[in-house]
């Protein structure tokens, strides 16, 4: 559908952007001619399966689409990736070749360099066949999730999916009048290429793909703020995707004074609970935030609010193509765009997906979210708490840049908390933890926290290759200091 689709607008709009960077911009008409000539060259070379390790690029884009339209199995990998992840997925996923445009650490053993379809990138390429029963049949993406352990899974995607999910999201936003859509996130992401590549050419409209250097991140969690609103009115997209934490950064950067233009109409919100009072500050600042939910298994959104549609504290509706149900325990099931299965796993033939998320539908048929079941501790009290609620409410404050909350068997929860500077007061971070209980019930409030470190990031194995806290390992290295928060210590404080 999406290669039928480009040639269709190749020729009805041949001269309309379809990509963009600061290296230029590529029409339709060339977009299409380029995807074919790249596809021929990609079946010269006989894979099964093509790794992109790449920053955000046209050039991206077109191995993508290329891969696609010859049948060959992508696989992205994150460029956060340490070197022991993507050798972990090079070997999971069983990578042919791998194009990149990075200056890569070490050299993988079998593979040898081969010219390069398009000339910003790299190909190294097996020496000997890998994929072969590595994934299920009819594999068109393997997207990597973080584990519990460290070690990404790798989730196998069918063309069918993606698409499906790609058309609800050009459904749903038809009324929104998208002409340009700029990538903010990683295109390794299943997010951004769904929603921010997929759907906008399926609606004929223009992506620009600034590279990570001119949209001012850097690493895995560093935004130069500055450089990202250059990038926004450089490109003046309609619409964005963000994750909660982002959103954050751009909120109090417009209530500072930085100003976003005005053609920004859409901010699809998720990878992560978002409290409702970081997405009511967001359009007080002039951001037009709204929440999604949704996870790799069932090819990226699930559901989503939209201008005109939307119910305050969920995360919308099921898109077109979903049906959801609650289980008895409260688990979120899904159906419609499910995976394939993971890769070294046999095929799924369950027709529902148990997310490990928890929530609930209302009356009218929007889902709101209660937390992540294998999350939940249970207070010396008896009650069930989901930590990314009082989490999500403590984040929202600019003076608190991660919070972990813990409560398992206690009388008090006690929250590790990184404050935006190591200098701030504790007398502000406690009115931060006050003002969030009062939006709280009292199970569920921060009674204790204590001060962390440094910051929770994937180098020092605190945060999941996807950005959430590995909660096992703050635990393990905090919870010394978190068992005698009953005491009076220097290194713990008492919360309103």
């Amino acid at each position: 559908m999406l290669l039928s689709r480009l040639q269709t607008l190749a020729g009805e709009q041949p001269q309309q952007p379809a990509l963009q960077n600061q290296q230029g911009t590529l029409s339709y008409g060339k977009l299409y001619a380029t995807v074919q000539t790249v596809s021929e060259a990609l079946r010269t070379l006989e894979i099964g399966s093509l790794g992109l390790l790449m920053d955000n690029s046209p050039a991206w884009v077109i191995m993508d689409l290329a891969a696609l339209d010859v049948g060959i199995t992508v696989v992205p990998i994150p460029g956060f990736f340490s070197q022991a992840q993507i050798g972990h997925a090079i070997q999971e996923a069983g990578i042919d070749a791998l194009c990149t445009d990075m200056d890569l650490a070490c050299e993988w053993p079998g593979f040898e360099t081969r010219d390069a379809p398009l000339p910003t990138t790299r190909l190294h390429v097996a020496t000997s066949p890998r994929s072969s029963q590595k994934y299920p049949a009819g594999t068109a993406k393997i997207t990597f999730t973080s584990g519990t352990t460290g070690q990404p899974k790798g989730v196998c995607l069918s063309k069918e999916s993606m698409l499906a999910v790609a058309d609800s999201i050009v459904q749903l936003t038809a009324d929104c009048n998208i002409k340009q859509h700029t990538c903010l996130l990683p295109l390794s992401l299943l997010l951004e290429n769904i929603t921010g590549v997929y759907a906008p050419l399926l609606a004929g409209a223009s992506i620009s793909l600034p590279g990570s250097d001119e949209r001012g991140l850097h690493g895995s969690q560093q935004l130069d703020i500055e450089k990202l609103f250059q990038c926004l009115h450089r490109y003046r997209p309609d619409s964005l995707v963000l994750v909660p934490q982002m959103l954050k950064v751009l909120t109090i950067a417009c209530e500072q004074g930085l100003v976003v233009h005005d053609n920004l109409n859409f901010i699809a919100v998720g990878g992560a609970r978002v409290s409702r009072g970081l997405l009511d500050a967001a359009r007080q600042a002039g951001l037009p935030a709204y929440e999604g939910y949704g996870l790799s298994e069932a090819a990226s959104v699930v559901s989503l609010n939209t201008p005109g549609d939307e119910r305050a504290g969920s995360a919308g509706r099921p898109l077109p193509h979903v049906r959801l149900k609650i289980a008895d325990d409260g688990e979120i099931l899904v159906s419609g765009a499910n995976l394939l299965g993971y890769t070294g796993q046999a095929l799924q033939k369950e027709q529902w997906h148990a997310t490990g998320d928890l929530g609930y539908l209302d009356d009218d048929g929007f889902l709101y979210l209660t937390g992540r079941r294998k999350n939940l501790f249970v207070t010396a009290y008896g009650r069930n708490v989901n930590p990314e609620w009082p989490e999500s409410e403590l984040v929202r404050f600019p003076e608190i840049v991660q919070a972990v909350v813990f409560g398992e068997a206690r009388a008090h929860n006690v929250a590790v908390i990184l404050p935006a500077d190591e200098q701030l007061p504790d007398q502000l971070i406690e009115k931060c933890i006050a003002t969030a209980n009062a939006a709280l019930p009292d199970y569920a409030r921060v009674h204790q926290w204590v001060r962390a470190r440094e910051a929770f990031s994937r180098e020092n194995g605190l945060l999941t290759a996807s950005g959430k806290p590995r909660r096992d390992i703050v635990w393990e290295c905090y919870q010394t200091r978190i068992k005698s928060s009953s005491s009076a210590s220097a290194d713990t404080r008492k919360a309103c």
